[in-house]
């Protein structure tokens, strides 16, 4: 998913799409497209809409097996899940923020055997943006979890199976988030695992592009 505005991000991103960005001194979406072909991933739709253009430049001729779909406006993580017309089971991410190397794959051999797959968190924890998740024997049993000591939040990387991908056209919105799709899943019975994975990073206000850039800088 790569066709968020990045409100919190702006000015930068009156001029920049947020997953151009970098982190490490590498744009996040193409540090995010390495870990998916180190997950064995071979196949991927990038969901585009704010500076879409700058996004496909940026990737075109990449060695990866890409295509790219348009979100016309922003609408929601699950709206942008549904524009790319997908087969359940798929894995979906946020293209703008940076997991440690390995993550994605641990993540999805922790979904094995389970309808669906949420990562969760502890750093950043919960917060703005950023709902407790609760996780219970392995499993998701509430995303917005009212525990304020709950120290896990989720992380925008999910796996959607078959039970999940089902509850897409009927969501409530706009804005239609994946976080409503799971929920309406698990209500139903289904059996999404809760996967912790490391401390993820991201570019939420411009100074981070600094801060999240200083070792990078250092080291030329």
């Amino acid at each position: 998913m790569a066709a968020g505005e990045g409100r919190r991000l702006q000015p930068l991103t009156d001029r920049f799409a947020k997953p151009v960005l970098p982190i490490d001194g590498h744009p996040v979406i193409v540090t995010l497209l390495r870990e998916l072909q180190a997950a064995g991933i071979g196949r991927v739709t990038v969901v585009t809409g704010h500076l879409a253009g700058q996004v496909e430049t940026l990737l075109a001729g990449f060695d990866h097996e890409l295509r790219f779909v348009r979100q016309p406006q922003p609408d929601g993580s699950a709206d942008a899940v549904r524009r790319a017309g997908l087969e359940a089971p798929y894995l979906v991410a946020g293209a703008d923020t940076h997991f440690r190397p390995g993550d994605v794959a641990a993540f999805l051999a922790g979904c094995e055997g389970a309808d669906g797959g949420l990562a969760v968190r502890r750093r950043p924890g919960p917060g703005p943006g950023r709902t407790p998740v609760r996780v219970e024997d392995g499993l998701v049993t509430r995303i917005f979890d009212d525990d304020l000591g709950n120290p896990l939040a989720g992380a925008p990387l999910w796996l959607f199976g078959e039970r999940v991908h089902a509850e897409l056209p009927d969501l409530p919105g706009p804005p239609f988030e994946n976080a409503a799709a799971v929920t309406r899943a698990i209500e139903k019975g289904a059996r999404i695992a809760g996967v912790e994975i490391g401390a993820t990073r991201d570019l939420t206000h411009p100074a981070d592009v600094a801060i999240e850039n200083f070792g990078y800088l250092r080291s030329l």
